[in-house]
C-alpha cells in the first residue's frame, strides 16, 4: 500500500505559526553580510529560530546569545556586540540584546556593559534604560539609561556617576 499527502507551504507555515513553533531552526551560525561586494558586518551564534512565518511581527530569535560584528571604513571602524539572548523584529530591524551585553568599539577601546540593549540597525543606535557601565580612556560612568550612535560615540546619558573627561567640541 502507498499513501501519500499534499499540503501547500502556506498550510505549514499557518501549522507552525498556529503553534508557536518556529519555521527554522540552524546550529553554530555564521553568517556574513555584504554590502557592494565588501564584508559589512559578520553574526554568529549557537542556535537560531526562524519565525518568519509570524503575520504581524516576523522575528528570529537567538536563545543561546549572540555574536555580532560590524566592520565600517574598510574595517578600521569594527565594532562588537554580544549577549547572552537576543531576538530581532524584521518589520522594524530592532534588536533586543539581553544578558551580559558588552559593546566593543575596537578602534578607540571604548567599551558599553549592560544588562539589556536595544538595537535600531536602521539608524545604527543604541539605546538602554537598565544599568550601565562605560569604559573609555578618560574614565568609567556609570549610571540607568544610555543612548548613543553605534559607535558608542555622542551619547546620551541618565542618573551618572563615576569619573571621567568630558571634551567639548
Amino acid at each position: 500500500m502507498f499513501f501519500s499527502c499534499t499540503n501547500s507551504s502556506e498550510e505549514v507555515k499557518d501549522f507552525f505559526a498556529d503553534k508557536n513553533l518556529p519555521m527554522g531552526y540552524a546550529e553554530n551560525v555564521a553568517h556574513v553580510y555584504k554590502d557592494s561586494g565588501r564584508v559589512s558586518s559578520k553574526m554568529e551564534t549557537p542556535i537560531l529560530l526562524d519565525f518568519s512565518n509570524r503575520k504581524m511581527n516576523p522575528y528570529n530569535e537567538f536563545p543561546k546569545g549572540i555574536l555580532i560584528t560590524s566592520f565600517k571604513n574598510q574595517g578600521n571602524d569594527s565594532i562588537g556586540v554580544w549577549g547572552d539572548y537576543a531576538i530581532t523584529y524584521s518589520n522594524t530591524s530592532l534588536s533586543k540584546i539581553e544578558g551580559n551585553v558588552v559593546v566593543l568599539n575596537y578602534l578607540d577601546g571604548s567599551r558599553l556593559e549592560t544588562s539589556e540593549l536595544y538595537w535600531d540597525d536602521k539608524s545604527n543606535y543604541f539605546f538602554t534604560e537598565k544599568r550601565f557601565t562605560l569604559a573609555q580612556d578618560d574614565g568609567i560612568i556609570e549610571g540607568f539609561g544610555f543612548e548613543s550612535n553605534q559607535d558608542l560615540s555622542d551619547w546620551i546619558m541618565k542618573r551618572v556617576s563615576g569619573d571621567g573627561i568630558i571634551k567639548e567640541e
